[in-house]
């Protein structure tokens, strides 16, 4: 690609975030509240099989997160109302392919803007952090869940409680790694004790996780629940029906599960997750033994 060219899909790259900032009502960027750390150049190891997954780049976590937003924050109080976020519709496909560092640079934009979110007045007040999201971005897989608990609260990180240590033992056993990945909830913030999101909420935050993964463009995404997978795909079907085959998500190969939470309380279940599994490393063009 020559010079005039790849200065051409910049442009156009920078043109679509400005455009996308300003459906959702930011009139002005506000001073970064950290630095973005340099994605890491070092290549994942593929995972053993028939057709590997290719190696990405990984977005290093910031050296100094945004700092927690408590509920007597003045800033906070200041922040005014934003427009209603922009919605992808229905028959529109995830964004353009960007280069790592521009998709980099898209998601830490984001990630600034739910920082300041206090949509749902009642989250904000109790959040200790948003949570947004981790891992590769540039990835083949996304797995999707419901909302931060009480460890991701503290921790601005999602899956690190137990859940998210069987969630960890799932992807290993698929011969992925989490760094390989892309993790991401419904909900931003945590709902209080850990309560199923209200659908006002899930309405609230739809435009950021419809946001970023048009920046990430998934080939595969896997829902963790009946909340995140009623919430992106918009159907009111149980877990049970919507499991054991593939749905379509703008051009994204989705499958349905259930949440590592849920296996934790129903052991017997793990067998169900694990035939879900095959079934995507097999769509991915993993070996399945």
């Amino acid at each position: 690609m020559d010079a005039t060219a790849d200065s051409r899909r910049i442009e156009r790259a920078v043109i679509q975030t400005l455009e996308s900032l300003e459906r959702a009502g930011v009139a002005q960027l506000a001073k970064p509240l950290f630095t973005p750390a340099a994605a890491s150049t070092d290549a994942i190891s593929a995972p053993v099989g028939t057709a590997p997954i290719p190696a990405r780049e990984v977005i290093a976590s910031p050296s100094s997160p945004p700092p927690p937003v408590g509920s007597h924050s003045a800033a906070k109080r200041s922040v005014p109302e934003p427009a209603p976020l922009p919605l992808l519709g229905e028959d529109e496909s995830l964004g353009p392919d960007l280069p790592v560092e521009e998709r980099t640079s898209a998601l830490q934009i984001l990630r600034q803007e739910v920082a300041g979110c206090t949509r749902c007045q009642l989250l904000a007040d109790t959040r200790t952090q948003t949570v947004f999201g981790v891992g590769n971005v540039k990835p083949r897989l996304c797995f999707f869940g419901e909302a931060p608990g009480a460890d991701e609260d503290e921790q601005g990180e999602p899956f690190v409680g137990r859940a998210g240590q069987l969630l960890t033992n799932i992807i290993k056993a698929c011969r992925m790694t989490r760094e390989g990945v892309y993790i991401l909830n419904v909900l931003k913030c945590r709902p209080p004790n850990n309560r199923n999101p209200e659908p006002a909420e899930i309405a609230n935050c739809r435009g950021y996780f419809e946001r970023q993964l048009e920046i990430l463009r998934p080939e595969f995404i896997c829902c963790l629940g009946s909340v995140a997978a009623k919430a992106l795909l918009q159907t009111e079907a149980s877990i049970g029906k919507l499991r054991g085959r593939f749905h379509d998500y703008r051009g994204a190969r989705v499958i349905c599960t259930y949440h590592p939470a849920y296996l934790l309380r129903n052991p017997a279940a793990k067998r169900d997750v694990w035939e879900d599994m095959k079934m995507l490393m097999r769509a991915m063009g993993m070996e399945v033994e």
